[in-house]
C-alpha cells in the first residue's frame, strides 16, 4: 500500500526531492503521492515538518 498525503500539507515541498522514485509531486493545494511509483520506502515520511504523509 503506497504512503499517502492528508490534508495537514503545507506544500512546503520538502518531501518531494527525499523520494527515490519521483513519486511526490505538487498537486493542486497539497503534494500528492503517485501509488503506482510508490515503492513504500518510507524515507518522505520522517522529511515532513508537519507529521502529513502516512502509511
Amino acid at each position: 500500500m503506497a504512503y499517502t498525503i492528508n490534508d495537514d500539507c503545507i506544500s512546503c515541498g520538502v518531501c518531494e526531492p527525499t523520494c527515490p522514485t519521483d513519486a511526490i509531486s505538487a498537486g493542486d493545494s497539497i503534494y500528492q503521492i503517485d501509488a503506482e511509483k510508490c515503492i513504500d520506502c518510507g524515507v518522505c515520511a520522517p522529511a515532513c515538518p508537519v507529521d502529513a504523509i502516512k502509511a
